[in-house]
């Protein structure tokens, strides 16, 4: 274990922000799993594709506060790791590295891989100009893989919180 007065102020920084920047994207992932999409479920598909437009339409318009916070997550927590290999050893770096590892490859890949190309495919529906099995399709191409694929994102943020929390208690 290591102890605080032996890091650097700048790696236990970078630490703590990292910490809550992750927690606040598993807090974002795990709402749309619990909340967002099961109260999104419930609607018809043309009142589906509009609502999910109109949400995503925040984000996509590069909302500065989800920004921050998502890219911050990112960045502040490759920092930390790169610092860590220095400041850390043992079962301290293991979790860092491994939670590192986690969030891009459990996060951000199927993000940028799954839900991003999803989202903009929705954006891309004029549910007015559609008729009821256009939406419909539209619909099932997203809707099913879309959830499924937030819940992984979500587990894994979680799990990477809990480890990030678990080695700040360890320092």
């Amino acid at each position: 274990m290591s102890t605080g007065s032996v890091l650097g102020p700048l790696f236990l920084a970078l630490l703590v922000s990292a910490t809550f920047l992750c927690a606040l994207v598993a807090g974002f992932l795990y709402a749309f799993a619990v909340v967002g999409m099961p109260g999104l479920g419930r609607l018809d598909d043309g009142a589906f594709l509009r609502a999910f437009q109109a949400m995503d339409r925040v984000i996509q318009d590069n909302h500065p506060l989800f920004l921050t916070v998502w890219v911050g997550s990112v960045v502040t927590l490759v920092a930390s790791a790169l610092l860590g290999l220095s400041q850390l050893g043992g079962l301290d770096r293991l979790l860092l590295l491994t939670a590192t590892a986690a969030y891009v490859v459990g996060v951000q890949v199927p993000t940028a891989a799954v839900n991003v190309p999803l989202n903009n495919a929705v954006q891309a529906v004029d549910v007015e100009a559609s008729d009821g099995p256009a939406r419909a399709a539209a619909r099932a191409a997203f809707e099913a893989r879309w959830t499924r694929w937030n819940r992984i994102r979500t587990v894994v943020a979680c799990a990477v919180a809990f480890l990030l929390l678990a080695l700040l208690v360890r320092l």
